[in-house]
């Protein structure tokens, strides 16, 4: 048995120590909107009207540390951007917030950009290829790749 192919993951929720520095940086930085506060321990963002995409709160989390490494937990949240444009966007007020990537990478099927949000949690901003463009190899299948992502080119889209 398998999946609808129009299943998807709705929207990520996230332990974070600070609910304001973590607002700082997915609502102000990011871009995302405030939808929804739950008291002073929680908060909903979206893009463009959604109930939330994600999810911030401080229940269990006030000032934790980040999970040491070696632990369990949530490797990246990724966030999959509508066009090169808009990703390039969100590149352009990375650096003007003067925030580290930790890495960039141009996958075939995709272009991404890899940071931690304040509280380590890694997250991936990235946008598809449009799928014909995706590499195959000789029986049809995708050979994903990982090769060096221009950022400056991305930064010109």
């Amino acid at each position: 048995m398998s999946l609808a192919p129009q299943t998807r993951i709705g929207h990520v929720h996230l332990k974070v120590a600070d609910l304001d520095r973590s607002l700082a940086f997915y609502r102000d930085i990011l871009g995302f909107e405030e939808t929804q506060r739950y008291g002073s321990g929680a908060v909903f963002l979206s893009a463009g009207g959604y109930h939330h995409h994600i999810g911030l709160n401080t229940w269990e989390s006030a000032g934790a540390t980040p999970p040491p490494p070696g632990h369990t937990g949530l490797f990246h949240v990724a966030i999959l951007y509508p066009t090169r444009t808009d990703l390039g966007d969100a590149l352009r007020r990375l650096r003007a917030a003067d925030w580290p990537l930790s890495g960039a990478s141009d996958h075939g099927v995709s272009e991404a950009l890899y940071l931690d949000d304040p509280d380590g949690n890694g997250v991936e901003l990235y946008r598809d290829r449009p799928q014909a463009e995706w590499p195959r190899d000789a029986e049809g299948g995708l050979s994903m790749v990982t090769r060096r992502l221009d950022l400056e080119d991305l930064v010109r889209a």
